[in-house]
């Protein structure tokens, strides 16, 4: 990904048209097609392929900027730090929403299911977005709002691109500041933790330079060493929004148990090159390893049912430390998580991130351990990412979801020609029965392939150009 380009309003439609005329060419075909952007965040493999694709790696440009309604207007491939760094540095402002992971790009962000701390007030990422182009299945273009087109424009909201192919956003930004006064709670259970909403003196920290601690680490440490005690620190904003950025929140550290390897600050610092997000990525999708042997779930439900399911997880899972985020729910139908339908869509909901290494590393009991963890989530009255692993059947799926509500959009839209969503995100139960994946499933084989990926990627010049961009 090179830096943010530089493009005017009519380059930008240029570059649609031609995205069009490739959408309505399969289109009259008959042939359905996949959007290919580049990256990816999903840890998920997928049962569904394609051969046809259509490329929205350009579309990457800021085109521009209105201070005095506080929003910005960028194409979709165009990720969270360059766009951070651009609104920060020339404008002062900053999206309401803004991901932990710089390369989850803008569309990325609305298409799938995103948030942040900063969700509990503003809701998913794509709550804070005023409006959308999109090319539909057809080729046709077409432009999204609460005013235009409103049920396409909160249908294809977490839709995963199964409604067309989102070209242009429009942002909500609000002014910055120069630091985030962070605040940690030490907390003695479960019902504490779940119960507890997280709302120029102060000492500074920075967590984005090689002899900085993870996050993390520095917050577990903070509590340990004063374990009655309210701490409170300045964070500088941009090192704040993508504070999870060195160690994948907390995953990376599982890399350091896989090669055997100690893991302290020394070796932090050695690997440290390689433990940003994009990188780590790289080395995911490089190997089947997580498709079987490692939980990666985001999941919503309400508050009351928090202590039951955490209860659950542990002893399900033994996944420790655990992400909890207050959520601003989405407003029903919506493809987002959600509660059950008897749940008040105006209370906040508890955002679970369970991510760590399986406590199995068959493949078939890797599976029914996310299938019994679905049908607990169902239990309870909530829902999860769809970028996660998922192995609902698709009777399953669309008794949590509405088809009927979906299946309208597409046919008013005529996005019948797209995969589903279901078809996007159903887990394969044969997913690594290829010999390219058993040998790859193989120690340290698997590991060491995905870290020459990731090595390649660090040191190519597409990751050097980011670097440069980059706004930390």
């Amino acid at each position: 990904m090179n830096a943010i380009p530089q493009k005017s309003a009519q380059q930008h439609a240029k570059s649609v048209a031609e995205l069009s005329a490739t959408v309505r060419k399969y289109h009259d075909r008959g042939e359905r097609f996949r959007i290919r952007h580049g990256s990816t965040n999903s840890t998920r493999q997928t049962a569904t392929k394609g051969k046809h694709f259509v490329d929205t790696g350009s579309l990457s440009a800021i085109l521009a900027v209105d201070t005095t309604r506080q929003t910005c207007v960028v194409e979709a491939n165009v990720p969270m730090d360059q766009l951070v760094k651009h609104t920060l540095a020339h404008h002062g402002l900053v999206p309401l929403v803004v991901m932990e992971f710089p390369g989850i790009t803008v569309g990325g962000g609305f298409s799938g299911t995103s948030a942040e701390s900063s969700s509990f007030s503003y809701g998913f990422f794509d709550r804070i977005i005023v409006s959308i182009e999109m090319v539909l299945a057809n080729g046709d273009v077409v432009h999204c709002s609460e005013d235009e087109n409103p049920d396409l424009f909160h249908g294809a909201a977490g839709a995963m691109g199964t409604l067309g192919v989102v070209t242009l956003l429009e942002v909500q930004l609000k002014p910055a500041r120069t630091y985030v006064q962070t605040t940690y709670h030490p907390v003695t259970s479960v019902a504490d933790a779940a119960i507890r909403h997280f709302s120029e003196d102060e000492p500074k920290r920075t967590f984005s330079k090689p002899n900085d601690p993870w996050f993390y680490l520095h917050v577990r440490d903070t509590i340990r060493n004063h374990p009655s005690d309210i701490s409170t620190e300045a964070i500088p904003l941009a090192e704040y929004l993508f504070r999870y950025d060195r160690g994948a929140f907390w995953a990376a550290r599982w890399a350091f148990d896989y090669f055997k390897t100690p893991f302290n600050s020394l070796t932090r610092r050695l690997f440290d090159g390689l433990m940003h997000t994009r990188i780590l990525y790289k080395a995911q999708d490089a190997t089947p390893l997580s498709a079987s042997q490692y939980i990666a779930q985001d999941i919503g439900f309400p508050f009351p049912r928090a202590e039951e399911f955490i209860n659950y997880a542990n002893q399900a899972f033994g996944i420790w430390p655990l992400w909890l985020c207050p959520l601003k729910p989405t407003p029903h139908p919506t493809i987002n998580p959600f509660p059950a339908s008897g749940h008040n869509a105006t209370e906040l909901l508890l955002n679970v991130g369970l991510w760590g290494p399986a406590p199995t590393k068959r493949r078939d009991k890797f599976v029914e351990l996310n299938r019994d963890l679905e049908e607990k989530l169902t239990a309870l009255g909530g829902g999860k990412a769809l970028y996660a692993h998922t192995f609902y059947t698709e009777d399953e799926f669309w008794r949590i979801y509405d088809r009927e509500w979906y299946d309208a959009l597409r046919g008013k839209y005529g996005a019948t020609s797209l995969p589903s969503v279901y078809d996007k995100v159903k887990g394969s139960i044969d997913a690594n029965k290829s010999m390219r994946n058993r040998v790859l499933q193989l120690r340290p084989l698997g590991g060491a392939y995905g870290v020459l990926k990731a090595i390649r990627y660090r040191y190519g010049s597409e990751y050097r150009q980011i670097r440069r961009e980059a706004p930390l």
